[in-house]
């Protein structure tokens, strides 16, 4: 049962669900970061959402830094000490977003150290660009975690074919990876043994396996997105029956998989040797279609051993009026794999969707990115005019 307590975060008495979800096991962590939530001392900054609403961590992603840096003043000395120094854009657009990052890690270092290096991580992502070359997205990875030298990092690169290999090295050098964008179960398993593949290399080189920590980003929202288009094309009633059930039935077949793969021989040892499994992390859990509940891709993905990461949004739906009432994912195996079996008997094809969103993923962030760097060349352009003007 939830656990129930006087007040609320909000001050209001009722029940701390934020807290229930903690309790059942859900690592809770905030998909934003922005130099205003830093630094603020209110109900939104990032110090009382980890002291009043259970935040225990934060991942970034391009979207995320482009729309922090759109009309944030606060950036400019950092764009205009750049500017002086002569760094290129993308020079720049690393020294900015591992600043910020860096902060935050430094602010989340006590929950780092109360869960023993489980929690209290920050998620940076490699410059999506280099999505398709392995090992222009290890040499990124390597530049970022060395420059925001705090071990609660955890750097992300996306699961696509180019990925995994660099997930492998990345793991074996003993940097802790965030692997994004995974969408479909069979890329979900290359993940996994990518991973068991990075600490079988860092066990041989001698590198303390403990220290490596490691999430799955399973993305959930947009698997409904896309599919419900595709039923709606259909238009029968056994179509419409499957709207919105096959994100979650996805993301519950991911966490079989998952105690599958890190319940073997090959993980004992791996274990026993002092690895941490690569939890199973559920994100884009903001619901995009406003006819499904605000706290539907969280209520439907409680267990214990995971993290789910949400937006502001989220967050304060879930804390409002979500509905944990325990376990939601374990026990579902047969009931999920139901789902997938009848979106193929419709005609839609599982593979054909999750191709697709892989590459609209990577071209979303390449966007992101692009207004990023667009805002960054501006103001290192602005303030490099204005020097050569006196």
């Amino acid at each position: 049962m939830p656990a129930t307590v006087p007040e609320t975060a909000t001050g209001t008495a009722g029940t701390d669900r934020l807290g229930a979800l903690s309790a059942h096991g859900v690592a809770i962590w905030l998909d934003d970061l922005s130099r205003e939530r830093l630094g603020s001392t209110g109900p939104s900054g990032l110090r009382a959402l980890v002291r009043d609403d259970h935040v225990v961590g934060v991942t970034t992603n391009p979207s995320i830094f482009a729309a922090a840096l759109a009309d944030d003043p606060s950036y400019d000395d950092d764009l205009r000490a750049l500017a002086a120094s002569g760094a290129s854009v993308d020079e720049a657009v690393t020294a900015i977003t591992t600043s910020d990052v860096r902060q935050a890690c430094d602010l989340l270092a006590d929950v780092y150290a109360a869960t023993d290096g489980r929690d209290g991580r920050v998620s940076l992502e490699v410059d999506p660009r280099l999505a398709h070359d392995t090992d222009a997205t290890l040499t990124q990875a390597r530049l970022l975690w060395s420059t925001v030298d705090r071990p609660n990092l955890m750097v992300k690169i996306p699961a696509t074919a180019a990925g995994l290999q660099a997930i492998t090295q990345a793991t074996a050098e003993g940097i802790s990876v965030n692997v994004t964008l995974i969408f479909a179960l069979d890329r979900y398993r290359a993940v996994a043994g990518a991973y068991l593949d990075g600490l079988d290399h860092a066990l041989r080189a001698g590198i303390d396996l403990s220290t490596i920590r490691s999430v799955a980003s399973f993305f959930v929202s947009r698997v409904d997105t896309a599919v419900d288009e595709a039923l709606d094309g259909i238009g029968t009633p056994e179509a419409a029956a499957l709207r919105g059930r096959v994100a979650l039935a996805n993301a519950r077949l991911a966490h079989h998989a998952y105690e599958e793969i890190f319940s073997t021989p090959h993980w004992e040892e791996l274990s026993g040797a002092g690895a941490h499994p690569q939890r199973p992390l559920w994100a884009s859990t903001g619901v995009k279609d406003p006819t499904y509940p605000d706290t539907l891709y969280v209520d439907g993905l409680v267990t214990d051993g995971v993290v789910t990461t949400v937006p502001e949004v989220t967050l304060r739906a879930v804390a409002d009026h979500g509905h944990i009432t325990g376990d939601t994912v374990r026990g579902t195996h047969e009931a999920s794999r139901e789902v997938l079996d009848d979106l193929e008997r419709l005609g839609v094809s599982y593979d054909g969707v999750m191709t697709r969103l892989e590459a609209e993923g990577v071209a979303k962030f390449e966007a992101s990115w692009d207004a990023l760097t667009e805002r960054v060349a501006a103001g290192l352009h602005q303030y490099r005019s204005n020097e050569g003007a006196l």
